[in-house]
């Protein structure tokens, strides 16, 4: 058997693929998550409640014959998606724009 990886070559290992910026992107996209999720549940859907003819929205029923539609649990989750999209998008665009901000000021110098 050949011999065990370094800890030189392993921290190379990290720094080339960016691994810990991809732990910590994982870590913040569970706590946006949690965030997202209760503030769907907790502080947006209730105002759905009185419009909705079961105790809960995420009880709220079609019938259509024998055929049940969960519409609450759907728009809860449309909008739970929508939320995080939102978010997603104006977090990415902010990066982007820092980036190409600072890549154009890395310009303006080495001219």
């Amino acid at each position: 058997m050949g011999k065990f990886i370094s800890w030189s070559e392993f921290k190379e290992f990290l720094g080339e693929y960016k691994i810990l910026s991809v732990g910590i992107a994982f870590i913040m996209s569970q706590a946006i998550n949690d965030f997202v999720k209760s503030f769907v549940d907790y502080i947006f859907m209730p105002f759905l409640d009185p419009l909705t003819p079961d105790e809960t929205w995420e009880a709220a029923v079609f019938h259509i014959g024998k055929i049940e539609i969960s519409w609450g649990i759907f728009l809860s989750k449309f909008i739970y998606l929508a939320l995080v999209s939102i978010i997603v998008f104006v977090f990415i665009r902010k990066i982007l724009k820092a980036d190409v901000n600072s890549n154009a000021k890395k310009d303006l110098v080495k001219k």
